[in-house]
């Protein structure tokens, strides 16, 4: 991959589910414990890991419809009870944000995982005091991919979105709202499906941390 006049990035912010963290089988379980429970359709693992992107007020109420509140409320109730017992760093990615952190480069997390349950996920992970900022769904006015989480992500560090802000995450909708906010689009992962970036396609794609490092400490 070539980084011939790419700007070394000052700010990298990270999606959380699956970029940084395993979490498909607990999200997989609570949707289906929902699911159930509304006496709807049981989904595969698949369908899960295809259809899952946004946050839970944006994509309930298209499941649920009226019913998507109390929906809402049986998933975090689920998730919280199994979230944490079963929380795992992906390959890696412990060392990435330690390498990056040591450059001195601003790291966050814009996630649409509920706010209050991330920054807990950060917590007990031992990774929270690493970024400056840890943005979840409802902490903004909106959630991924309108940039306004990206916005409140990086107030801390004084930066305005542009190409010395790298979005990192491992799906079509975090390209589109790293491109929304005006920041470098970086996938971060090695199993996306073919069709994923068909309409926001990253800028550069890494398959692991060590590659990611590699290439920023080489700008």
């Amino acid at each position: 991959m070539r980084g011939e006049g790419t700007i070394r990035p000052r700010a990298i912010l990270f999606d959380w589910d699956n970029t940084l963290v395993d979490s498909w089988g607990t999200i997989h379980d609570a949707l289906n414990m929902v699911m159930e429970a509304m006496e709807r359709p049981l989904w595969s693992l698949a369908e899960t890991r295809r259809k899952v992107r946004h946050s839970l007020r944006d994509s309930f109420p298209v499941h649920f419809g009226d019913r998507w509140e109390e929906a809402r409320e049986l998933y975090l109730d689920h998730f919280r009870a199994i979230h944490l017992d079963r929380l795992a760093a992906l390959p890696g990615r412990a060392e990435l944000l330690r390498d990056l952190a040591a450059t001195g480069v601003y790291l966050g997390v814009v996630s649409n995982k509920t706010g209050a349950v991330l920054r807990l996920e950060a917590e007990r992970i031992g990774w929270a005091p690493l970024f400056g900022s840890i943005v979840g769904a409802g902490d903004a006015m909106a959630d991924k991919p309108n940039p306004a989480p990206v916005a409140l992500a990086l107030r801390p560090s004084g930066m305005m979105s542009g190409e010395a802000v790298w979005f990192v995450g491992d799906t079509g909708l975090d390209m589109q709202c790293a491109r929304n906010a005006g920041c470098v689009p970086v996938f971060l992962g090695d199993d996306a499906a073919e069709d994923e970036f068909t309409e926001y396609a990253p800028r550069f794609a890494f398959a692991d941390g060590a590659s990611l490092f590699r290439f920023v400490r080489g700008l």
